[in-house]
């Protein structure tokens, strides 16, 4: 079984007790932010090694750092092969900054973009514009409807249901 299977089987097992579940995730979100703060204060060095090797370099197992590639994978210049990925699968992080905050915007995941070495990264500004643009795009808007009697929209002057509103 590939290590991503092996992960979600695990992480998103609804037959596990719930406190168990949350253990897991509480113990999880500790190692991503940590593995985050590195990774930030060096944003353009790609990193890179097999699965086995990144989690033994920023002390996680092996379940966690899978995790942690899923999470990541959308975000990378260019993407791992998280599906059939095993221990001695070669991988990299070379992330997109931009997209790498928007997606944790994206997540709910105020734990990871209020990180302090984005700081570092954006000013104030662009993440604000970032964050914004992340909402933006997730926005459903409704046009406006148009009554019978409200003026038609296409400038006659007519009320609707005497111009383009009849049938």
């Amino acid at each position: 079984m590939a290590l991503l299977d092996q992960w979600r089987s695990v992480a998103y097992n609804e037959k596990l007790d719930r406190n168990r579940l949350q253990q897991l995730w509480g113990a999880y979100f500790k190692e991503e932010k940590a593995v985050y703060q590195v990774l930030l204060k060096t944003p353009d060095e790609v990193v890179e090694g097999t699965v086995k090797e990144l989690a033994d370099k920023f002390g996680i197992t092996v379940m966690s750092m899978t995790g942690f590639l899923d999470g990541i994978n959308d975000s990378l210049k260019e993407p791992n092969p998280i599906e059939t990925m095993e221990e001695d699968t070669h991988v990299q992080l070379g992330f997109d900054k931009e997209l790498l905050y928007k997606n944790m915007v994206a997540a709910d995941a105020d734990w990871l973009y209020e990180l302090e070495e984005w700081n570092d990264i954006f000013d104030e500004d662009t993440k604000k514009r970032l964050y914004k643009e992340q909402k933006n795009s997730t926005t459903i808007v409704k046009e406006a409807r148009v009554y019978p009697n409200d003026p038609c929209p296409c400038g006659s002057g007519k009320k609707y249901k005497k111009c383009c509103g009849k049938k």
